[in-house]
């Protein structure tokens, strides 16, 4: 018998854990005196009552779209990529390499090959934790999280040591080029009489970040490789035994993985800091991990919870700014979020299947 429909899982089930972690974070708020429901309308005011807020709340959306498409990819393998936020880093590296030193006659030709360098260093990136599990056994959770740290202690020694402009102090790249520069959703809607703020960050990089979701999810239900891969994760004997390789889908997927974590780097690096910038991930990759874990690891469910997780950075932000709530308290707003959708899942799954279960018998009788 089924448990519970598809729908219950997909919608149902993130919904409740959203409603308990929102509910906890309302009592928190109260009792620090702070009123829940002034918290709640000004971080829907800041993050969604205007352009500017719309511009912020899409820009970290994109960000967490594709960490949150990166670690999906990995767990339908049944591989866990804590390594997001290395691989992005490392993206951005790639990035800026093209960026800099590749003279471009237009912006998107810059794009095309600002994506190929930021997915090619992220997934290398990827390849050797995979390997290592692959043929040496090694865990894959372990592996990535010490990469994160390699790459972070790699990249500031290349800001520093290589790319810093002469005579600068701060550990970032020279600024790239006026043609590698993306188009805002200001300058995209312009054109068509629609006002959009200027200041915000949210660039062409969402619209690809939309058809990178498209591609994964044809990638991973419409083609002979995503069936292996799904295989492969439900079960490694099974799959084993049809003639699917051990080897040859774990560095795919983490190759793939790691390839979309590190395309992040063109909404971040050259959208939005238009230079390389130390600690330009801002911890993007591992809320990606929750946004995989909220979206079902289904494009589609990513995508969501990519727009919810930039609400909530947006509108926590804004609630930082002009209230008296700590900014240490919209870290924990975002940790109950994480914590109901990821760790805690499971006590909200298992009372709602047992209640369809029990609804099927008596229909069923």
């Amino acid at each position: 018998m089924e448990k519970m429909p598809r729908w219950a899982d997909v919608a149902l089930i993130p919904l409740i854990n959203l409603l308990i972690a929102f509910t906890l974070s309302a009592l928190v708020i109260l009792a620090i005196g702070e009123n829940p429901w002034s918290a709640v309308k000004m971080m829907v005011s800041g993050a969604l009552g205007s352009t500017y807020g719309w511009g912020y709340t899409l820009y970290y959306a994109t960000n967490f779209l594709f960490t949150g498409l990166a670690v999906a990819v990995a767990f339908q393998a049944s591989l866990f990529n804590i390594g997001g936020e290395g691989q992005a880093a490392l993206g951005g590296f790639g990035v800026a390499l093209v960026c800099l030193y590749i003279p471009f006659p237009h912006w998107a030709i810059a794009l095309i090959f600002a994506m190929a360098a930021g997915g090619i260093f992220g997934a290398l990136w990827a390849l050797l934790p995979a390997y290592l599990q692959a043929k040496r056994g090694s865990h894959i959770v372990i592996t990535t999280i010490m990469f994160n740290f390699i790459a972070a202690a790699l990249l500031n020694y290349v800001l520093v040591n290589v790319l810093k402009p002469v005579g600068s102090m701060d550990p970032s790249s020279a600024r790239f080029p006026d043609v590698t520069h993306l188009p805002t959703f200001h300058e995209m809607l312009a054109p068509l009489g629609i006002a959009f703020s200027k200041s915000a960050p949210v660039n062409v990089s969402f619209l690809v970040g939309l058809v990178l979701a498209v591609g994964v999810y044809f990638l991973l239900w419409r083609t002979r490789l995503g069936y292996e891969i799904r295989a492969f994760g439900k079960n490694q004997t099974a799959a084993t035994y049809a003639g699917i390789s051990i080897t040859k889908i774990t560095l795919i997927a983490m190759m793939i993985s790691g390839g979309l974590a590190g395309m992040m780097a063109i909404n971040n690096t050259m959208g939005e800091a238009e230079r390389l910038v130390l600690n330009s991930v801002e911890g993007a990759g591992f809320i990606g991990i929750a946004v995989a874990l909220m979206g079902r690891n289904h494009p589609f469910g990513v995508l969501l919870a990519a727009l919810l997780f930039g609400f909530l950075y947006q509108g926590g932000g804004e609630l930082a700014l002009w209230t008296k709530i700590p900014r240490e308290l919209i870290i924990v707003i975002q940790a109950l979020v994480i914590m109901f959708t990821g760790a805690l899942d499971n006590l909200v799954r298992g009372p709602v299947e047992r209640a369809f279960i029990r609804a099927a018998k008596r229909k069923a009788s």
